[in-house]
């Protein structure tokens, strides 16, 4: 009787626990149907990148400007916080790489990073990380 009892405490407190992390975690659709437009940059250094077009469909994240790598929709998870919503995504291209993109979106303003990690090459076997940032707002 005293294992069951604790068998059943423990699958209580265990069904608890997946209870409240499912409170604060927003579900992938939060942000379906959002459109923001941003610039992005080399880490510490101005917008090379302006006007992305960045929308949220479907459970997806998909940056318009990086069309043009070969980079696709990809899973996004987002996460309430507060008033605002936190995300993370990731990118792939069969030419270029992965981007791992995370950031916040408040109101109509999103911002955050995103990491390219190029796809190794003949000249650069091993290439760095590159870190870059973006920021926008909602499109009109």
């Amino acid at each position: 009787m005293h294992r069951l009892r604790r068998s059943l405490n423990c699958a209580l407190a265990f069904a608890l626990c997946a209870a409240t992390s499912l409170t604060f975690a927003a579900p992938n659709g939060s942000l379906d149907g959002k459109v923001f437009v941003a610039d992005a940059g080399p880490k510490g250094k101005p917008a090379n990148e302006k006007g992305d077009v960045i929308t949220f469909a479907d459970g997806q994240f998909h940056s318009k400007i990086c069309d043009q790598w070969g980079y696709g929709r990809g899973a996004v998870t987002a996460t309430q916080q507060g008033d605002a919503i936190a995300f993370e995504a990731e990118t792939h291209s069969a030419k270029d790489g992965r981007l791992v993109w995370r950031g916040v979106v408040r109101g109509p303003v999103i911002e955050g990073g995103f990491v390219h990690y190029r796809k190794p090459s003949t000249l650069r076997p091993n290439p760095e990380p590159q870190e870059h940032w973006f920021k926008g707002a909602a499109k009109p």
